[in-house]
């Protein structure tokens, strides 16, 4: 079953060696990243740096190993799904398009903590906790 992950998610694997990590790095699911969640998360790397306590070199290498378990999609493989994504995430919170995007091209959950994806009802959302 894939699995869309949202970016805070693996934000929070890279952070901490928590409950979060070892889902991704120990799960049956496959996991998608919309290309622009990779870029979030690159350009969040000096907070994540800060508050993992992580040098730079071994940021990277955790990225990668985490990595291992996620299949990244490119751009153009949901673009066609970016107007409907719009309509059903934009006015809530529009840099979750492409998470929503990816969600539709594949037809599957986005697995978010985030409470705004509550408020829509065309995506299926799982919580940390409802993976557990």
């Amino acid at each position: 079953m894939n699995i869309i992950i949202d970016s805070n998610i693996f934000i929070s694997a890279l952070i901490k060696d928590s409950t979060t990590r070892k889902l991704i790095t120990n799960y049956k699911y496959n996991f998608l990243l919309p290309e622009y969640g990779l870029e979030e998360i690159l350009s969040n790397k000096d907070e994540i740096l800060k508050k993992s306590k992580l040098s730079e070199k071994d940021f990277y290498i955790l990225l990668l190993r985490i990595l291992k378990y996620i299949q990244i999609i490119p751009s153009d493989l949901i673009i066609k799904f970016w107007k409907q994504a719009d309509e059903i995430i934009g006015d809530i919170d529009k840099g979750d398009s492409a998470f929503v995007a990816t969600a539709l091209a594949f037809d599957c959950p986005i697995w978010s903590d985030d409470k705004h994806f509550q408020a829509q009802d065309e995506i299926i959302i799982y919580t940390t906790r409802d993976m557990i």
